[in-house]
């Protein structure tokens, strides 16, 4: 038993691979799915250097903690824990103050406002090898936008210990519902990553499904029901304005994404019984077929690089995901387990594919590799569905609904180690989100 214990102990040191005496540029922690203690930090109020600073710079502050502490990676040391009191941004780091209350990361700030222009300065330091992690930061924006700036520092500061990059100055295009379960009333909407600042892009008039951000998060894709037949809109975020990919008579088109530059969709078109994928280029209109077959090819997804679709299809009798090349071709079935897959989406980083998995009476948001293997199942409950990951391929979001008449949809996060599961807090019923990229 003693050994086990030795052993577990073990994997914690060596999950988090802190580099504590060196002087280069190495992260703090290396993340690795073996991650199960998260790092302490400690968080001094960011300082307020005028006094119409005093109030912003305390939510800056909690907001900072709140991201980094809601990773699941990181920990808070509680300020009552403090013997070091930090009552300017220039004074020295007192490191034995910091290491005796075991923090290993520490975070100093400051905060001004005049009129309505805000300047947040931070810097990092690695307590234990008592070195600054990276150099000071100045941000300057305005006073309305407090969260962003909050959310800027923190993903400084992660990429700076984990090596990653952030995820949490992004947001989030979903369906947000309303009503009882046999008559939901569905509109897209969009937030901070957080559920912060929530705004409404469509009315309830009609049926809208799947919206997809565009690469660079100024447009959205999405499905709209308002013609009787699935139709594939393109909305532009700023000003609301909207356009209709082109169909035929009788056509169907769902199940929209966009190529990686921004120009193309890849979507799927039902005609006379038949559903394909389709690519069509959005300035001059021109459609591509992209699978000919008599089974039912949907929810296409790209690669990073552009060069490869991943998809579902039910051409070898049951729902599996297959890949193949960009413009067409043969393609590989990938998904091997027991069940049916759907849904995936490539990761930004390229090496995996995120899932939906029916099994057993029971839906899985999962992952693999893209040549099948290493699947790992990070969810299961009466219906999780739709994975959509952050900016730096860390993160997975889905919609989870719950059993019974009175069932709800909302949406939850996990990392791709399976752990840190939790509500993504939306007011009201919330599903298909599409995670956008961290905003300029």
């Amino acid at each position: 038993m003693m050994n086990k214990v030795i052993a577990v102990l073990f994997l914690w040191v060596v999950a988090f691979s802190v580099h504590a005496q060196t002087n280069d540029d190495r992260p703090l922690i290396v993340i690795t799915d073996g991650v199960t203690e998260p790092l302490p930090f400690a968080l001094p109020q960011f300082q307020a250097e005028n006094s119409a600073a005093s109030q912003i710079s305390a939510d800056i502050t909690r907001l900072v903690a709140q991201d980094l502490a809601g990773t699941g990676l990181f920990r808070e040391i509680p300020a009552t824990s403090f013997i070091s009191r930090v009552s300017s941004f220039t004074q020295p780091i007192a490191y034995a103050d910091w290491r005796a209350i075991n923090a290993q990361g520490l975070i100093t700030g400051a905060v001004t406002v005049n009129g309505n222009q805000l300047v947040v300065k931070f810097r990092l330091y690695d307590v234990f090898s008592g070195q600054e992690l990276g150099q000071g930061q100045q941000l300057v924006g305005t006073v309305d936008g407090w969260r962003r700036m909050a959310h800027k520092v923190a993903d400084a500061t992660y990429s700076r210990i984990t090596g990653e990059g952030g995820y949490f100055d992004s947001r989030v295009v979903f369906v947000s519902e309303s009503g009882p379960k046999d008559n939901r009333q569905k509109r897209l909407a969009i937030m901070d990553y957080d559920g912060a600042n929530l705004q409404f892009l469509t009315d309830s008039s009609a049926i809208v499904l799947a919206p997809r951000f565009s690469p660079n998060g100024d447009r959205v894709l999405y499905t709209s029901f308002e013609s009787g037949f699935p139709r594939i809109n393109v909305l532009n975020v700023g000003n609301v304005s909207r356009q209709q990919l082109g169909t035929a008579q009788g056509e169907m088109a769902f199940s929209p994404r966009f190529s990686r530059d921004g120009r193309q969709v890849i979507y799927s078109l039902s005609n006379g019984g038949n559903t394909d994928i389709y690519r069509t280029d959005l300035g001059t209109g021109q459609h591509v077929r992209l699978t000919s077959a008599p089974s039912i090819e949907t929810a296409p997804s790209l690669s990073p690089d552009g060069s490869q679709i991943v998809f579902e299809s039910d051409r070898s009798g049951t729902q599996q995901l297959y890949i193949m090349p960009a413009n067409g071709g043969d393609a590989r079935r990938i998904s091997f387990g027991d069940g049916r897959y759907g849904t995936p989406v490539w990761s930004p980083r390229g090496d995996l594919v995120a899932f939906t998995k029916q099994n057993a009476g029971r839906f899985h948001i999962g992952v693999m590799r893209t040549d099948g293997s290493e699947e790992r199942l990070l969810t299961s409950s009466f219906l999780d569905e739709g994975p959509t990951w952050s900016p730096n391929g860390r993160v997975i979001m889905f919609s989870r609904e719950t059993q019974g008449a009175g069932g709800t949809s909302s949406m939850y996060s996990v990392d791709i180690s399976g752990r840190n599961l939790k509500a993504v807090p939306v007011q009201g019923g919330a599903s298909d989100p599409s995670w956008g990229p961290l905003q300029p």
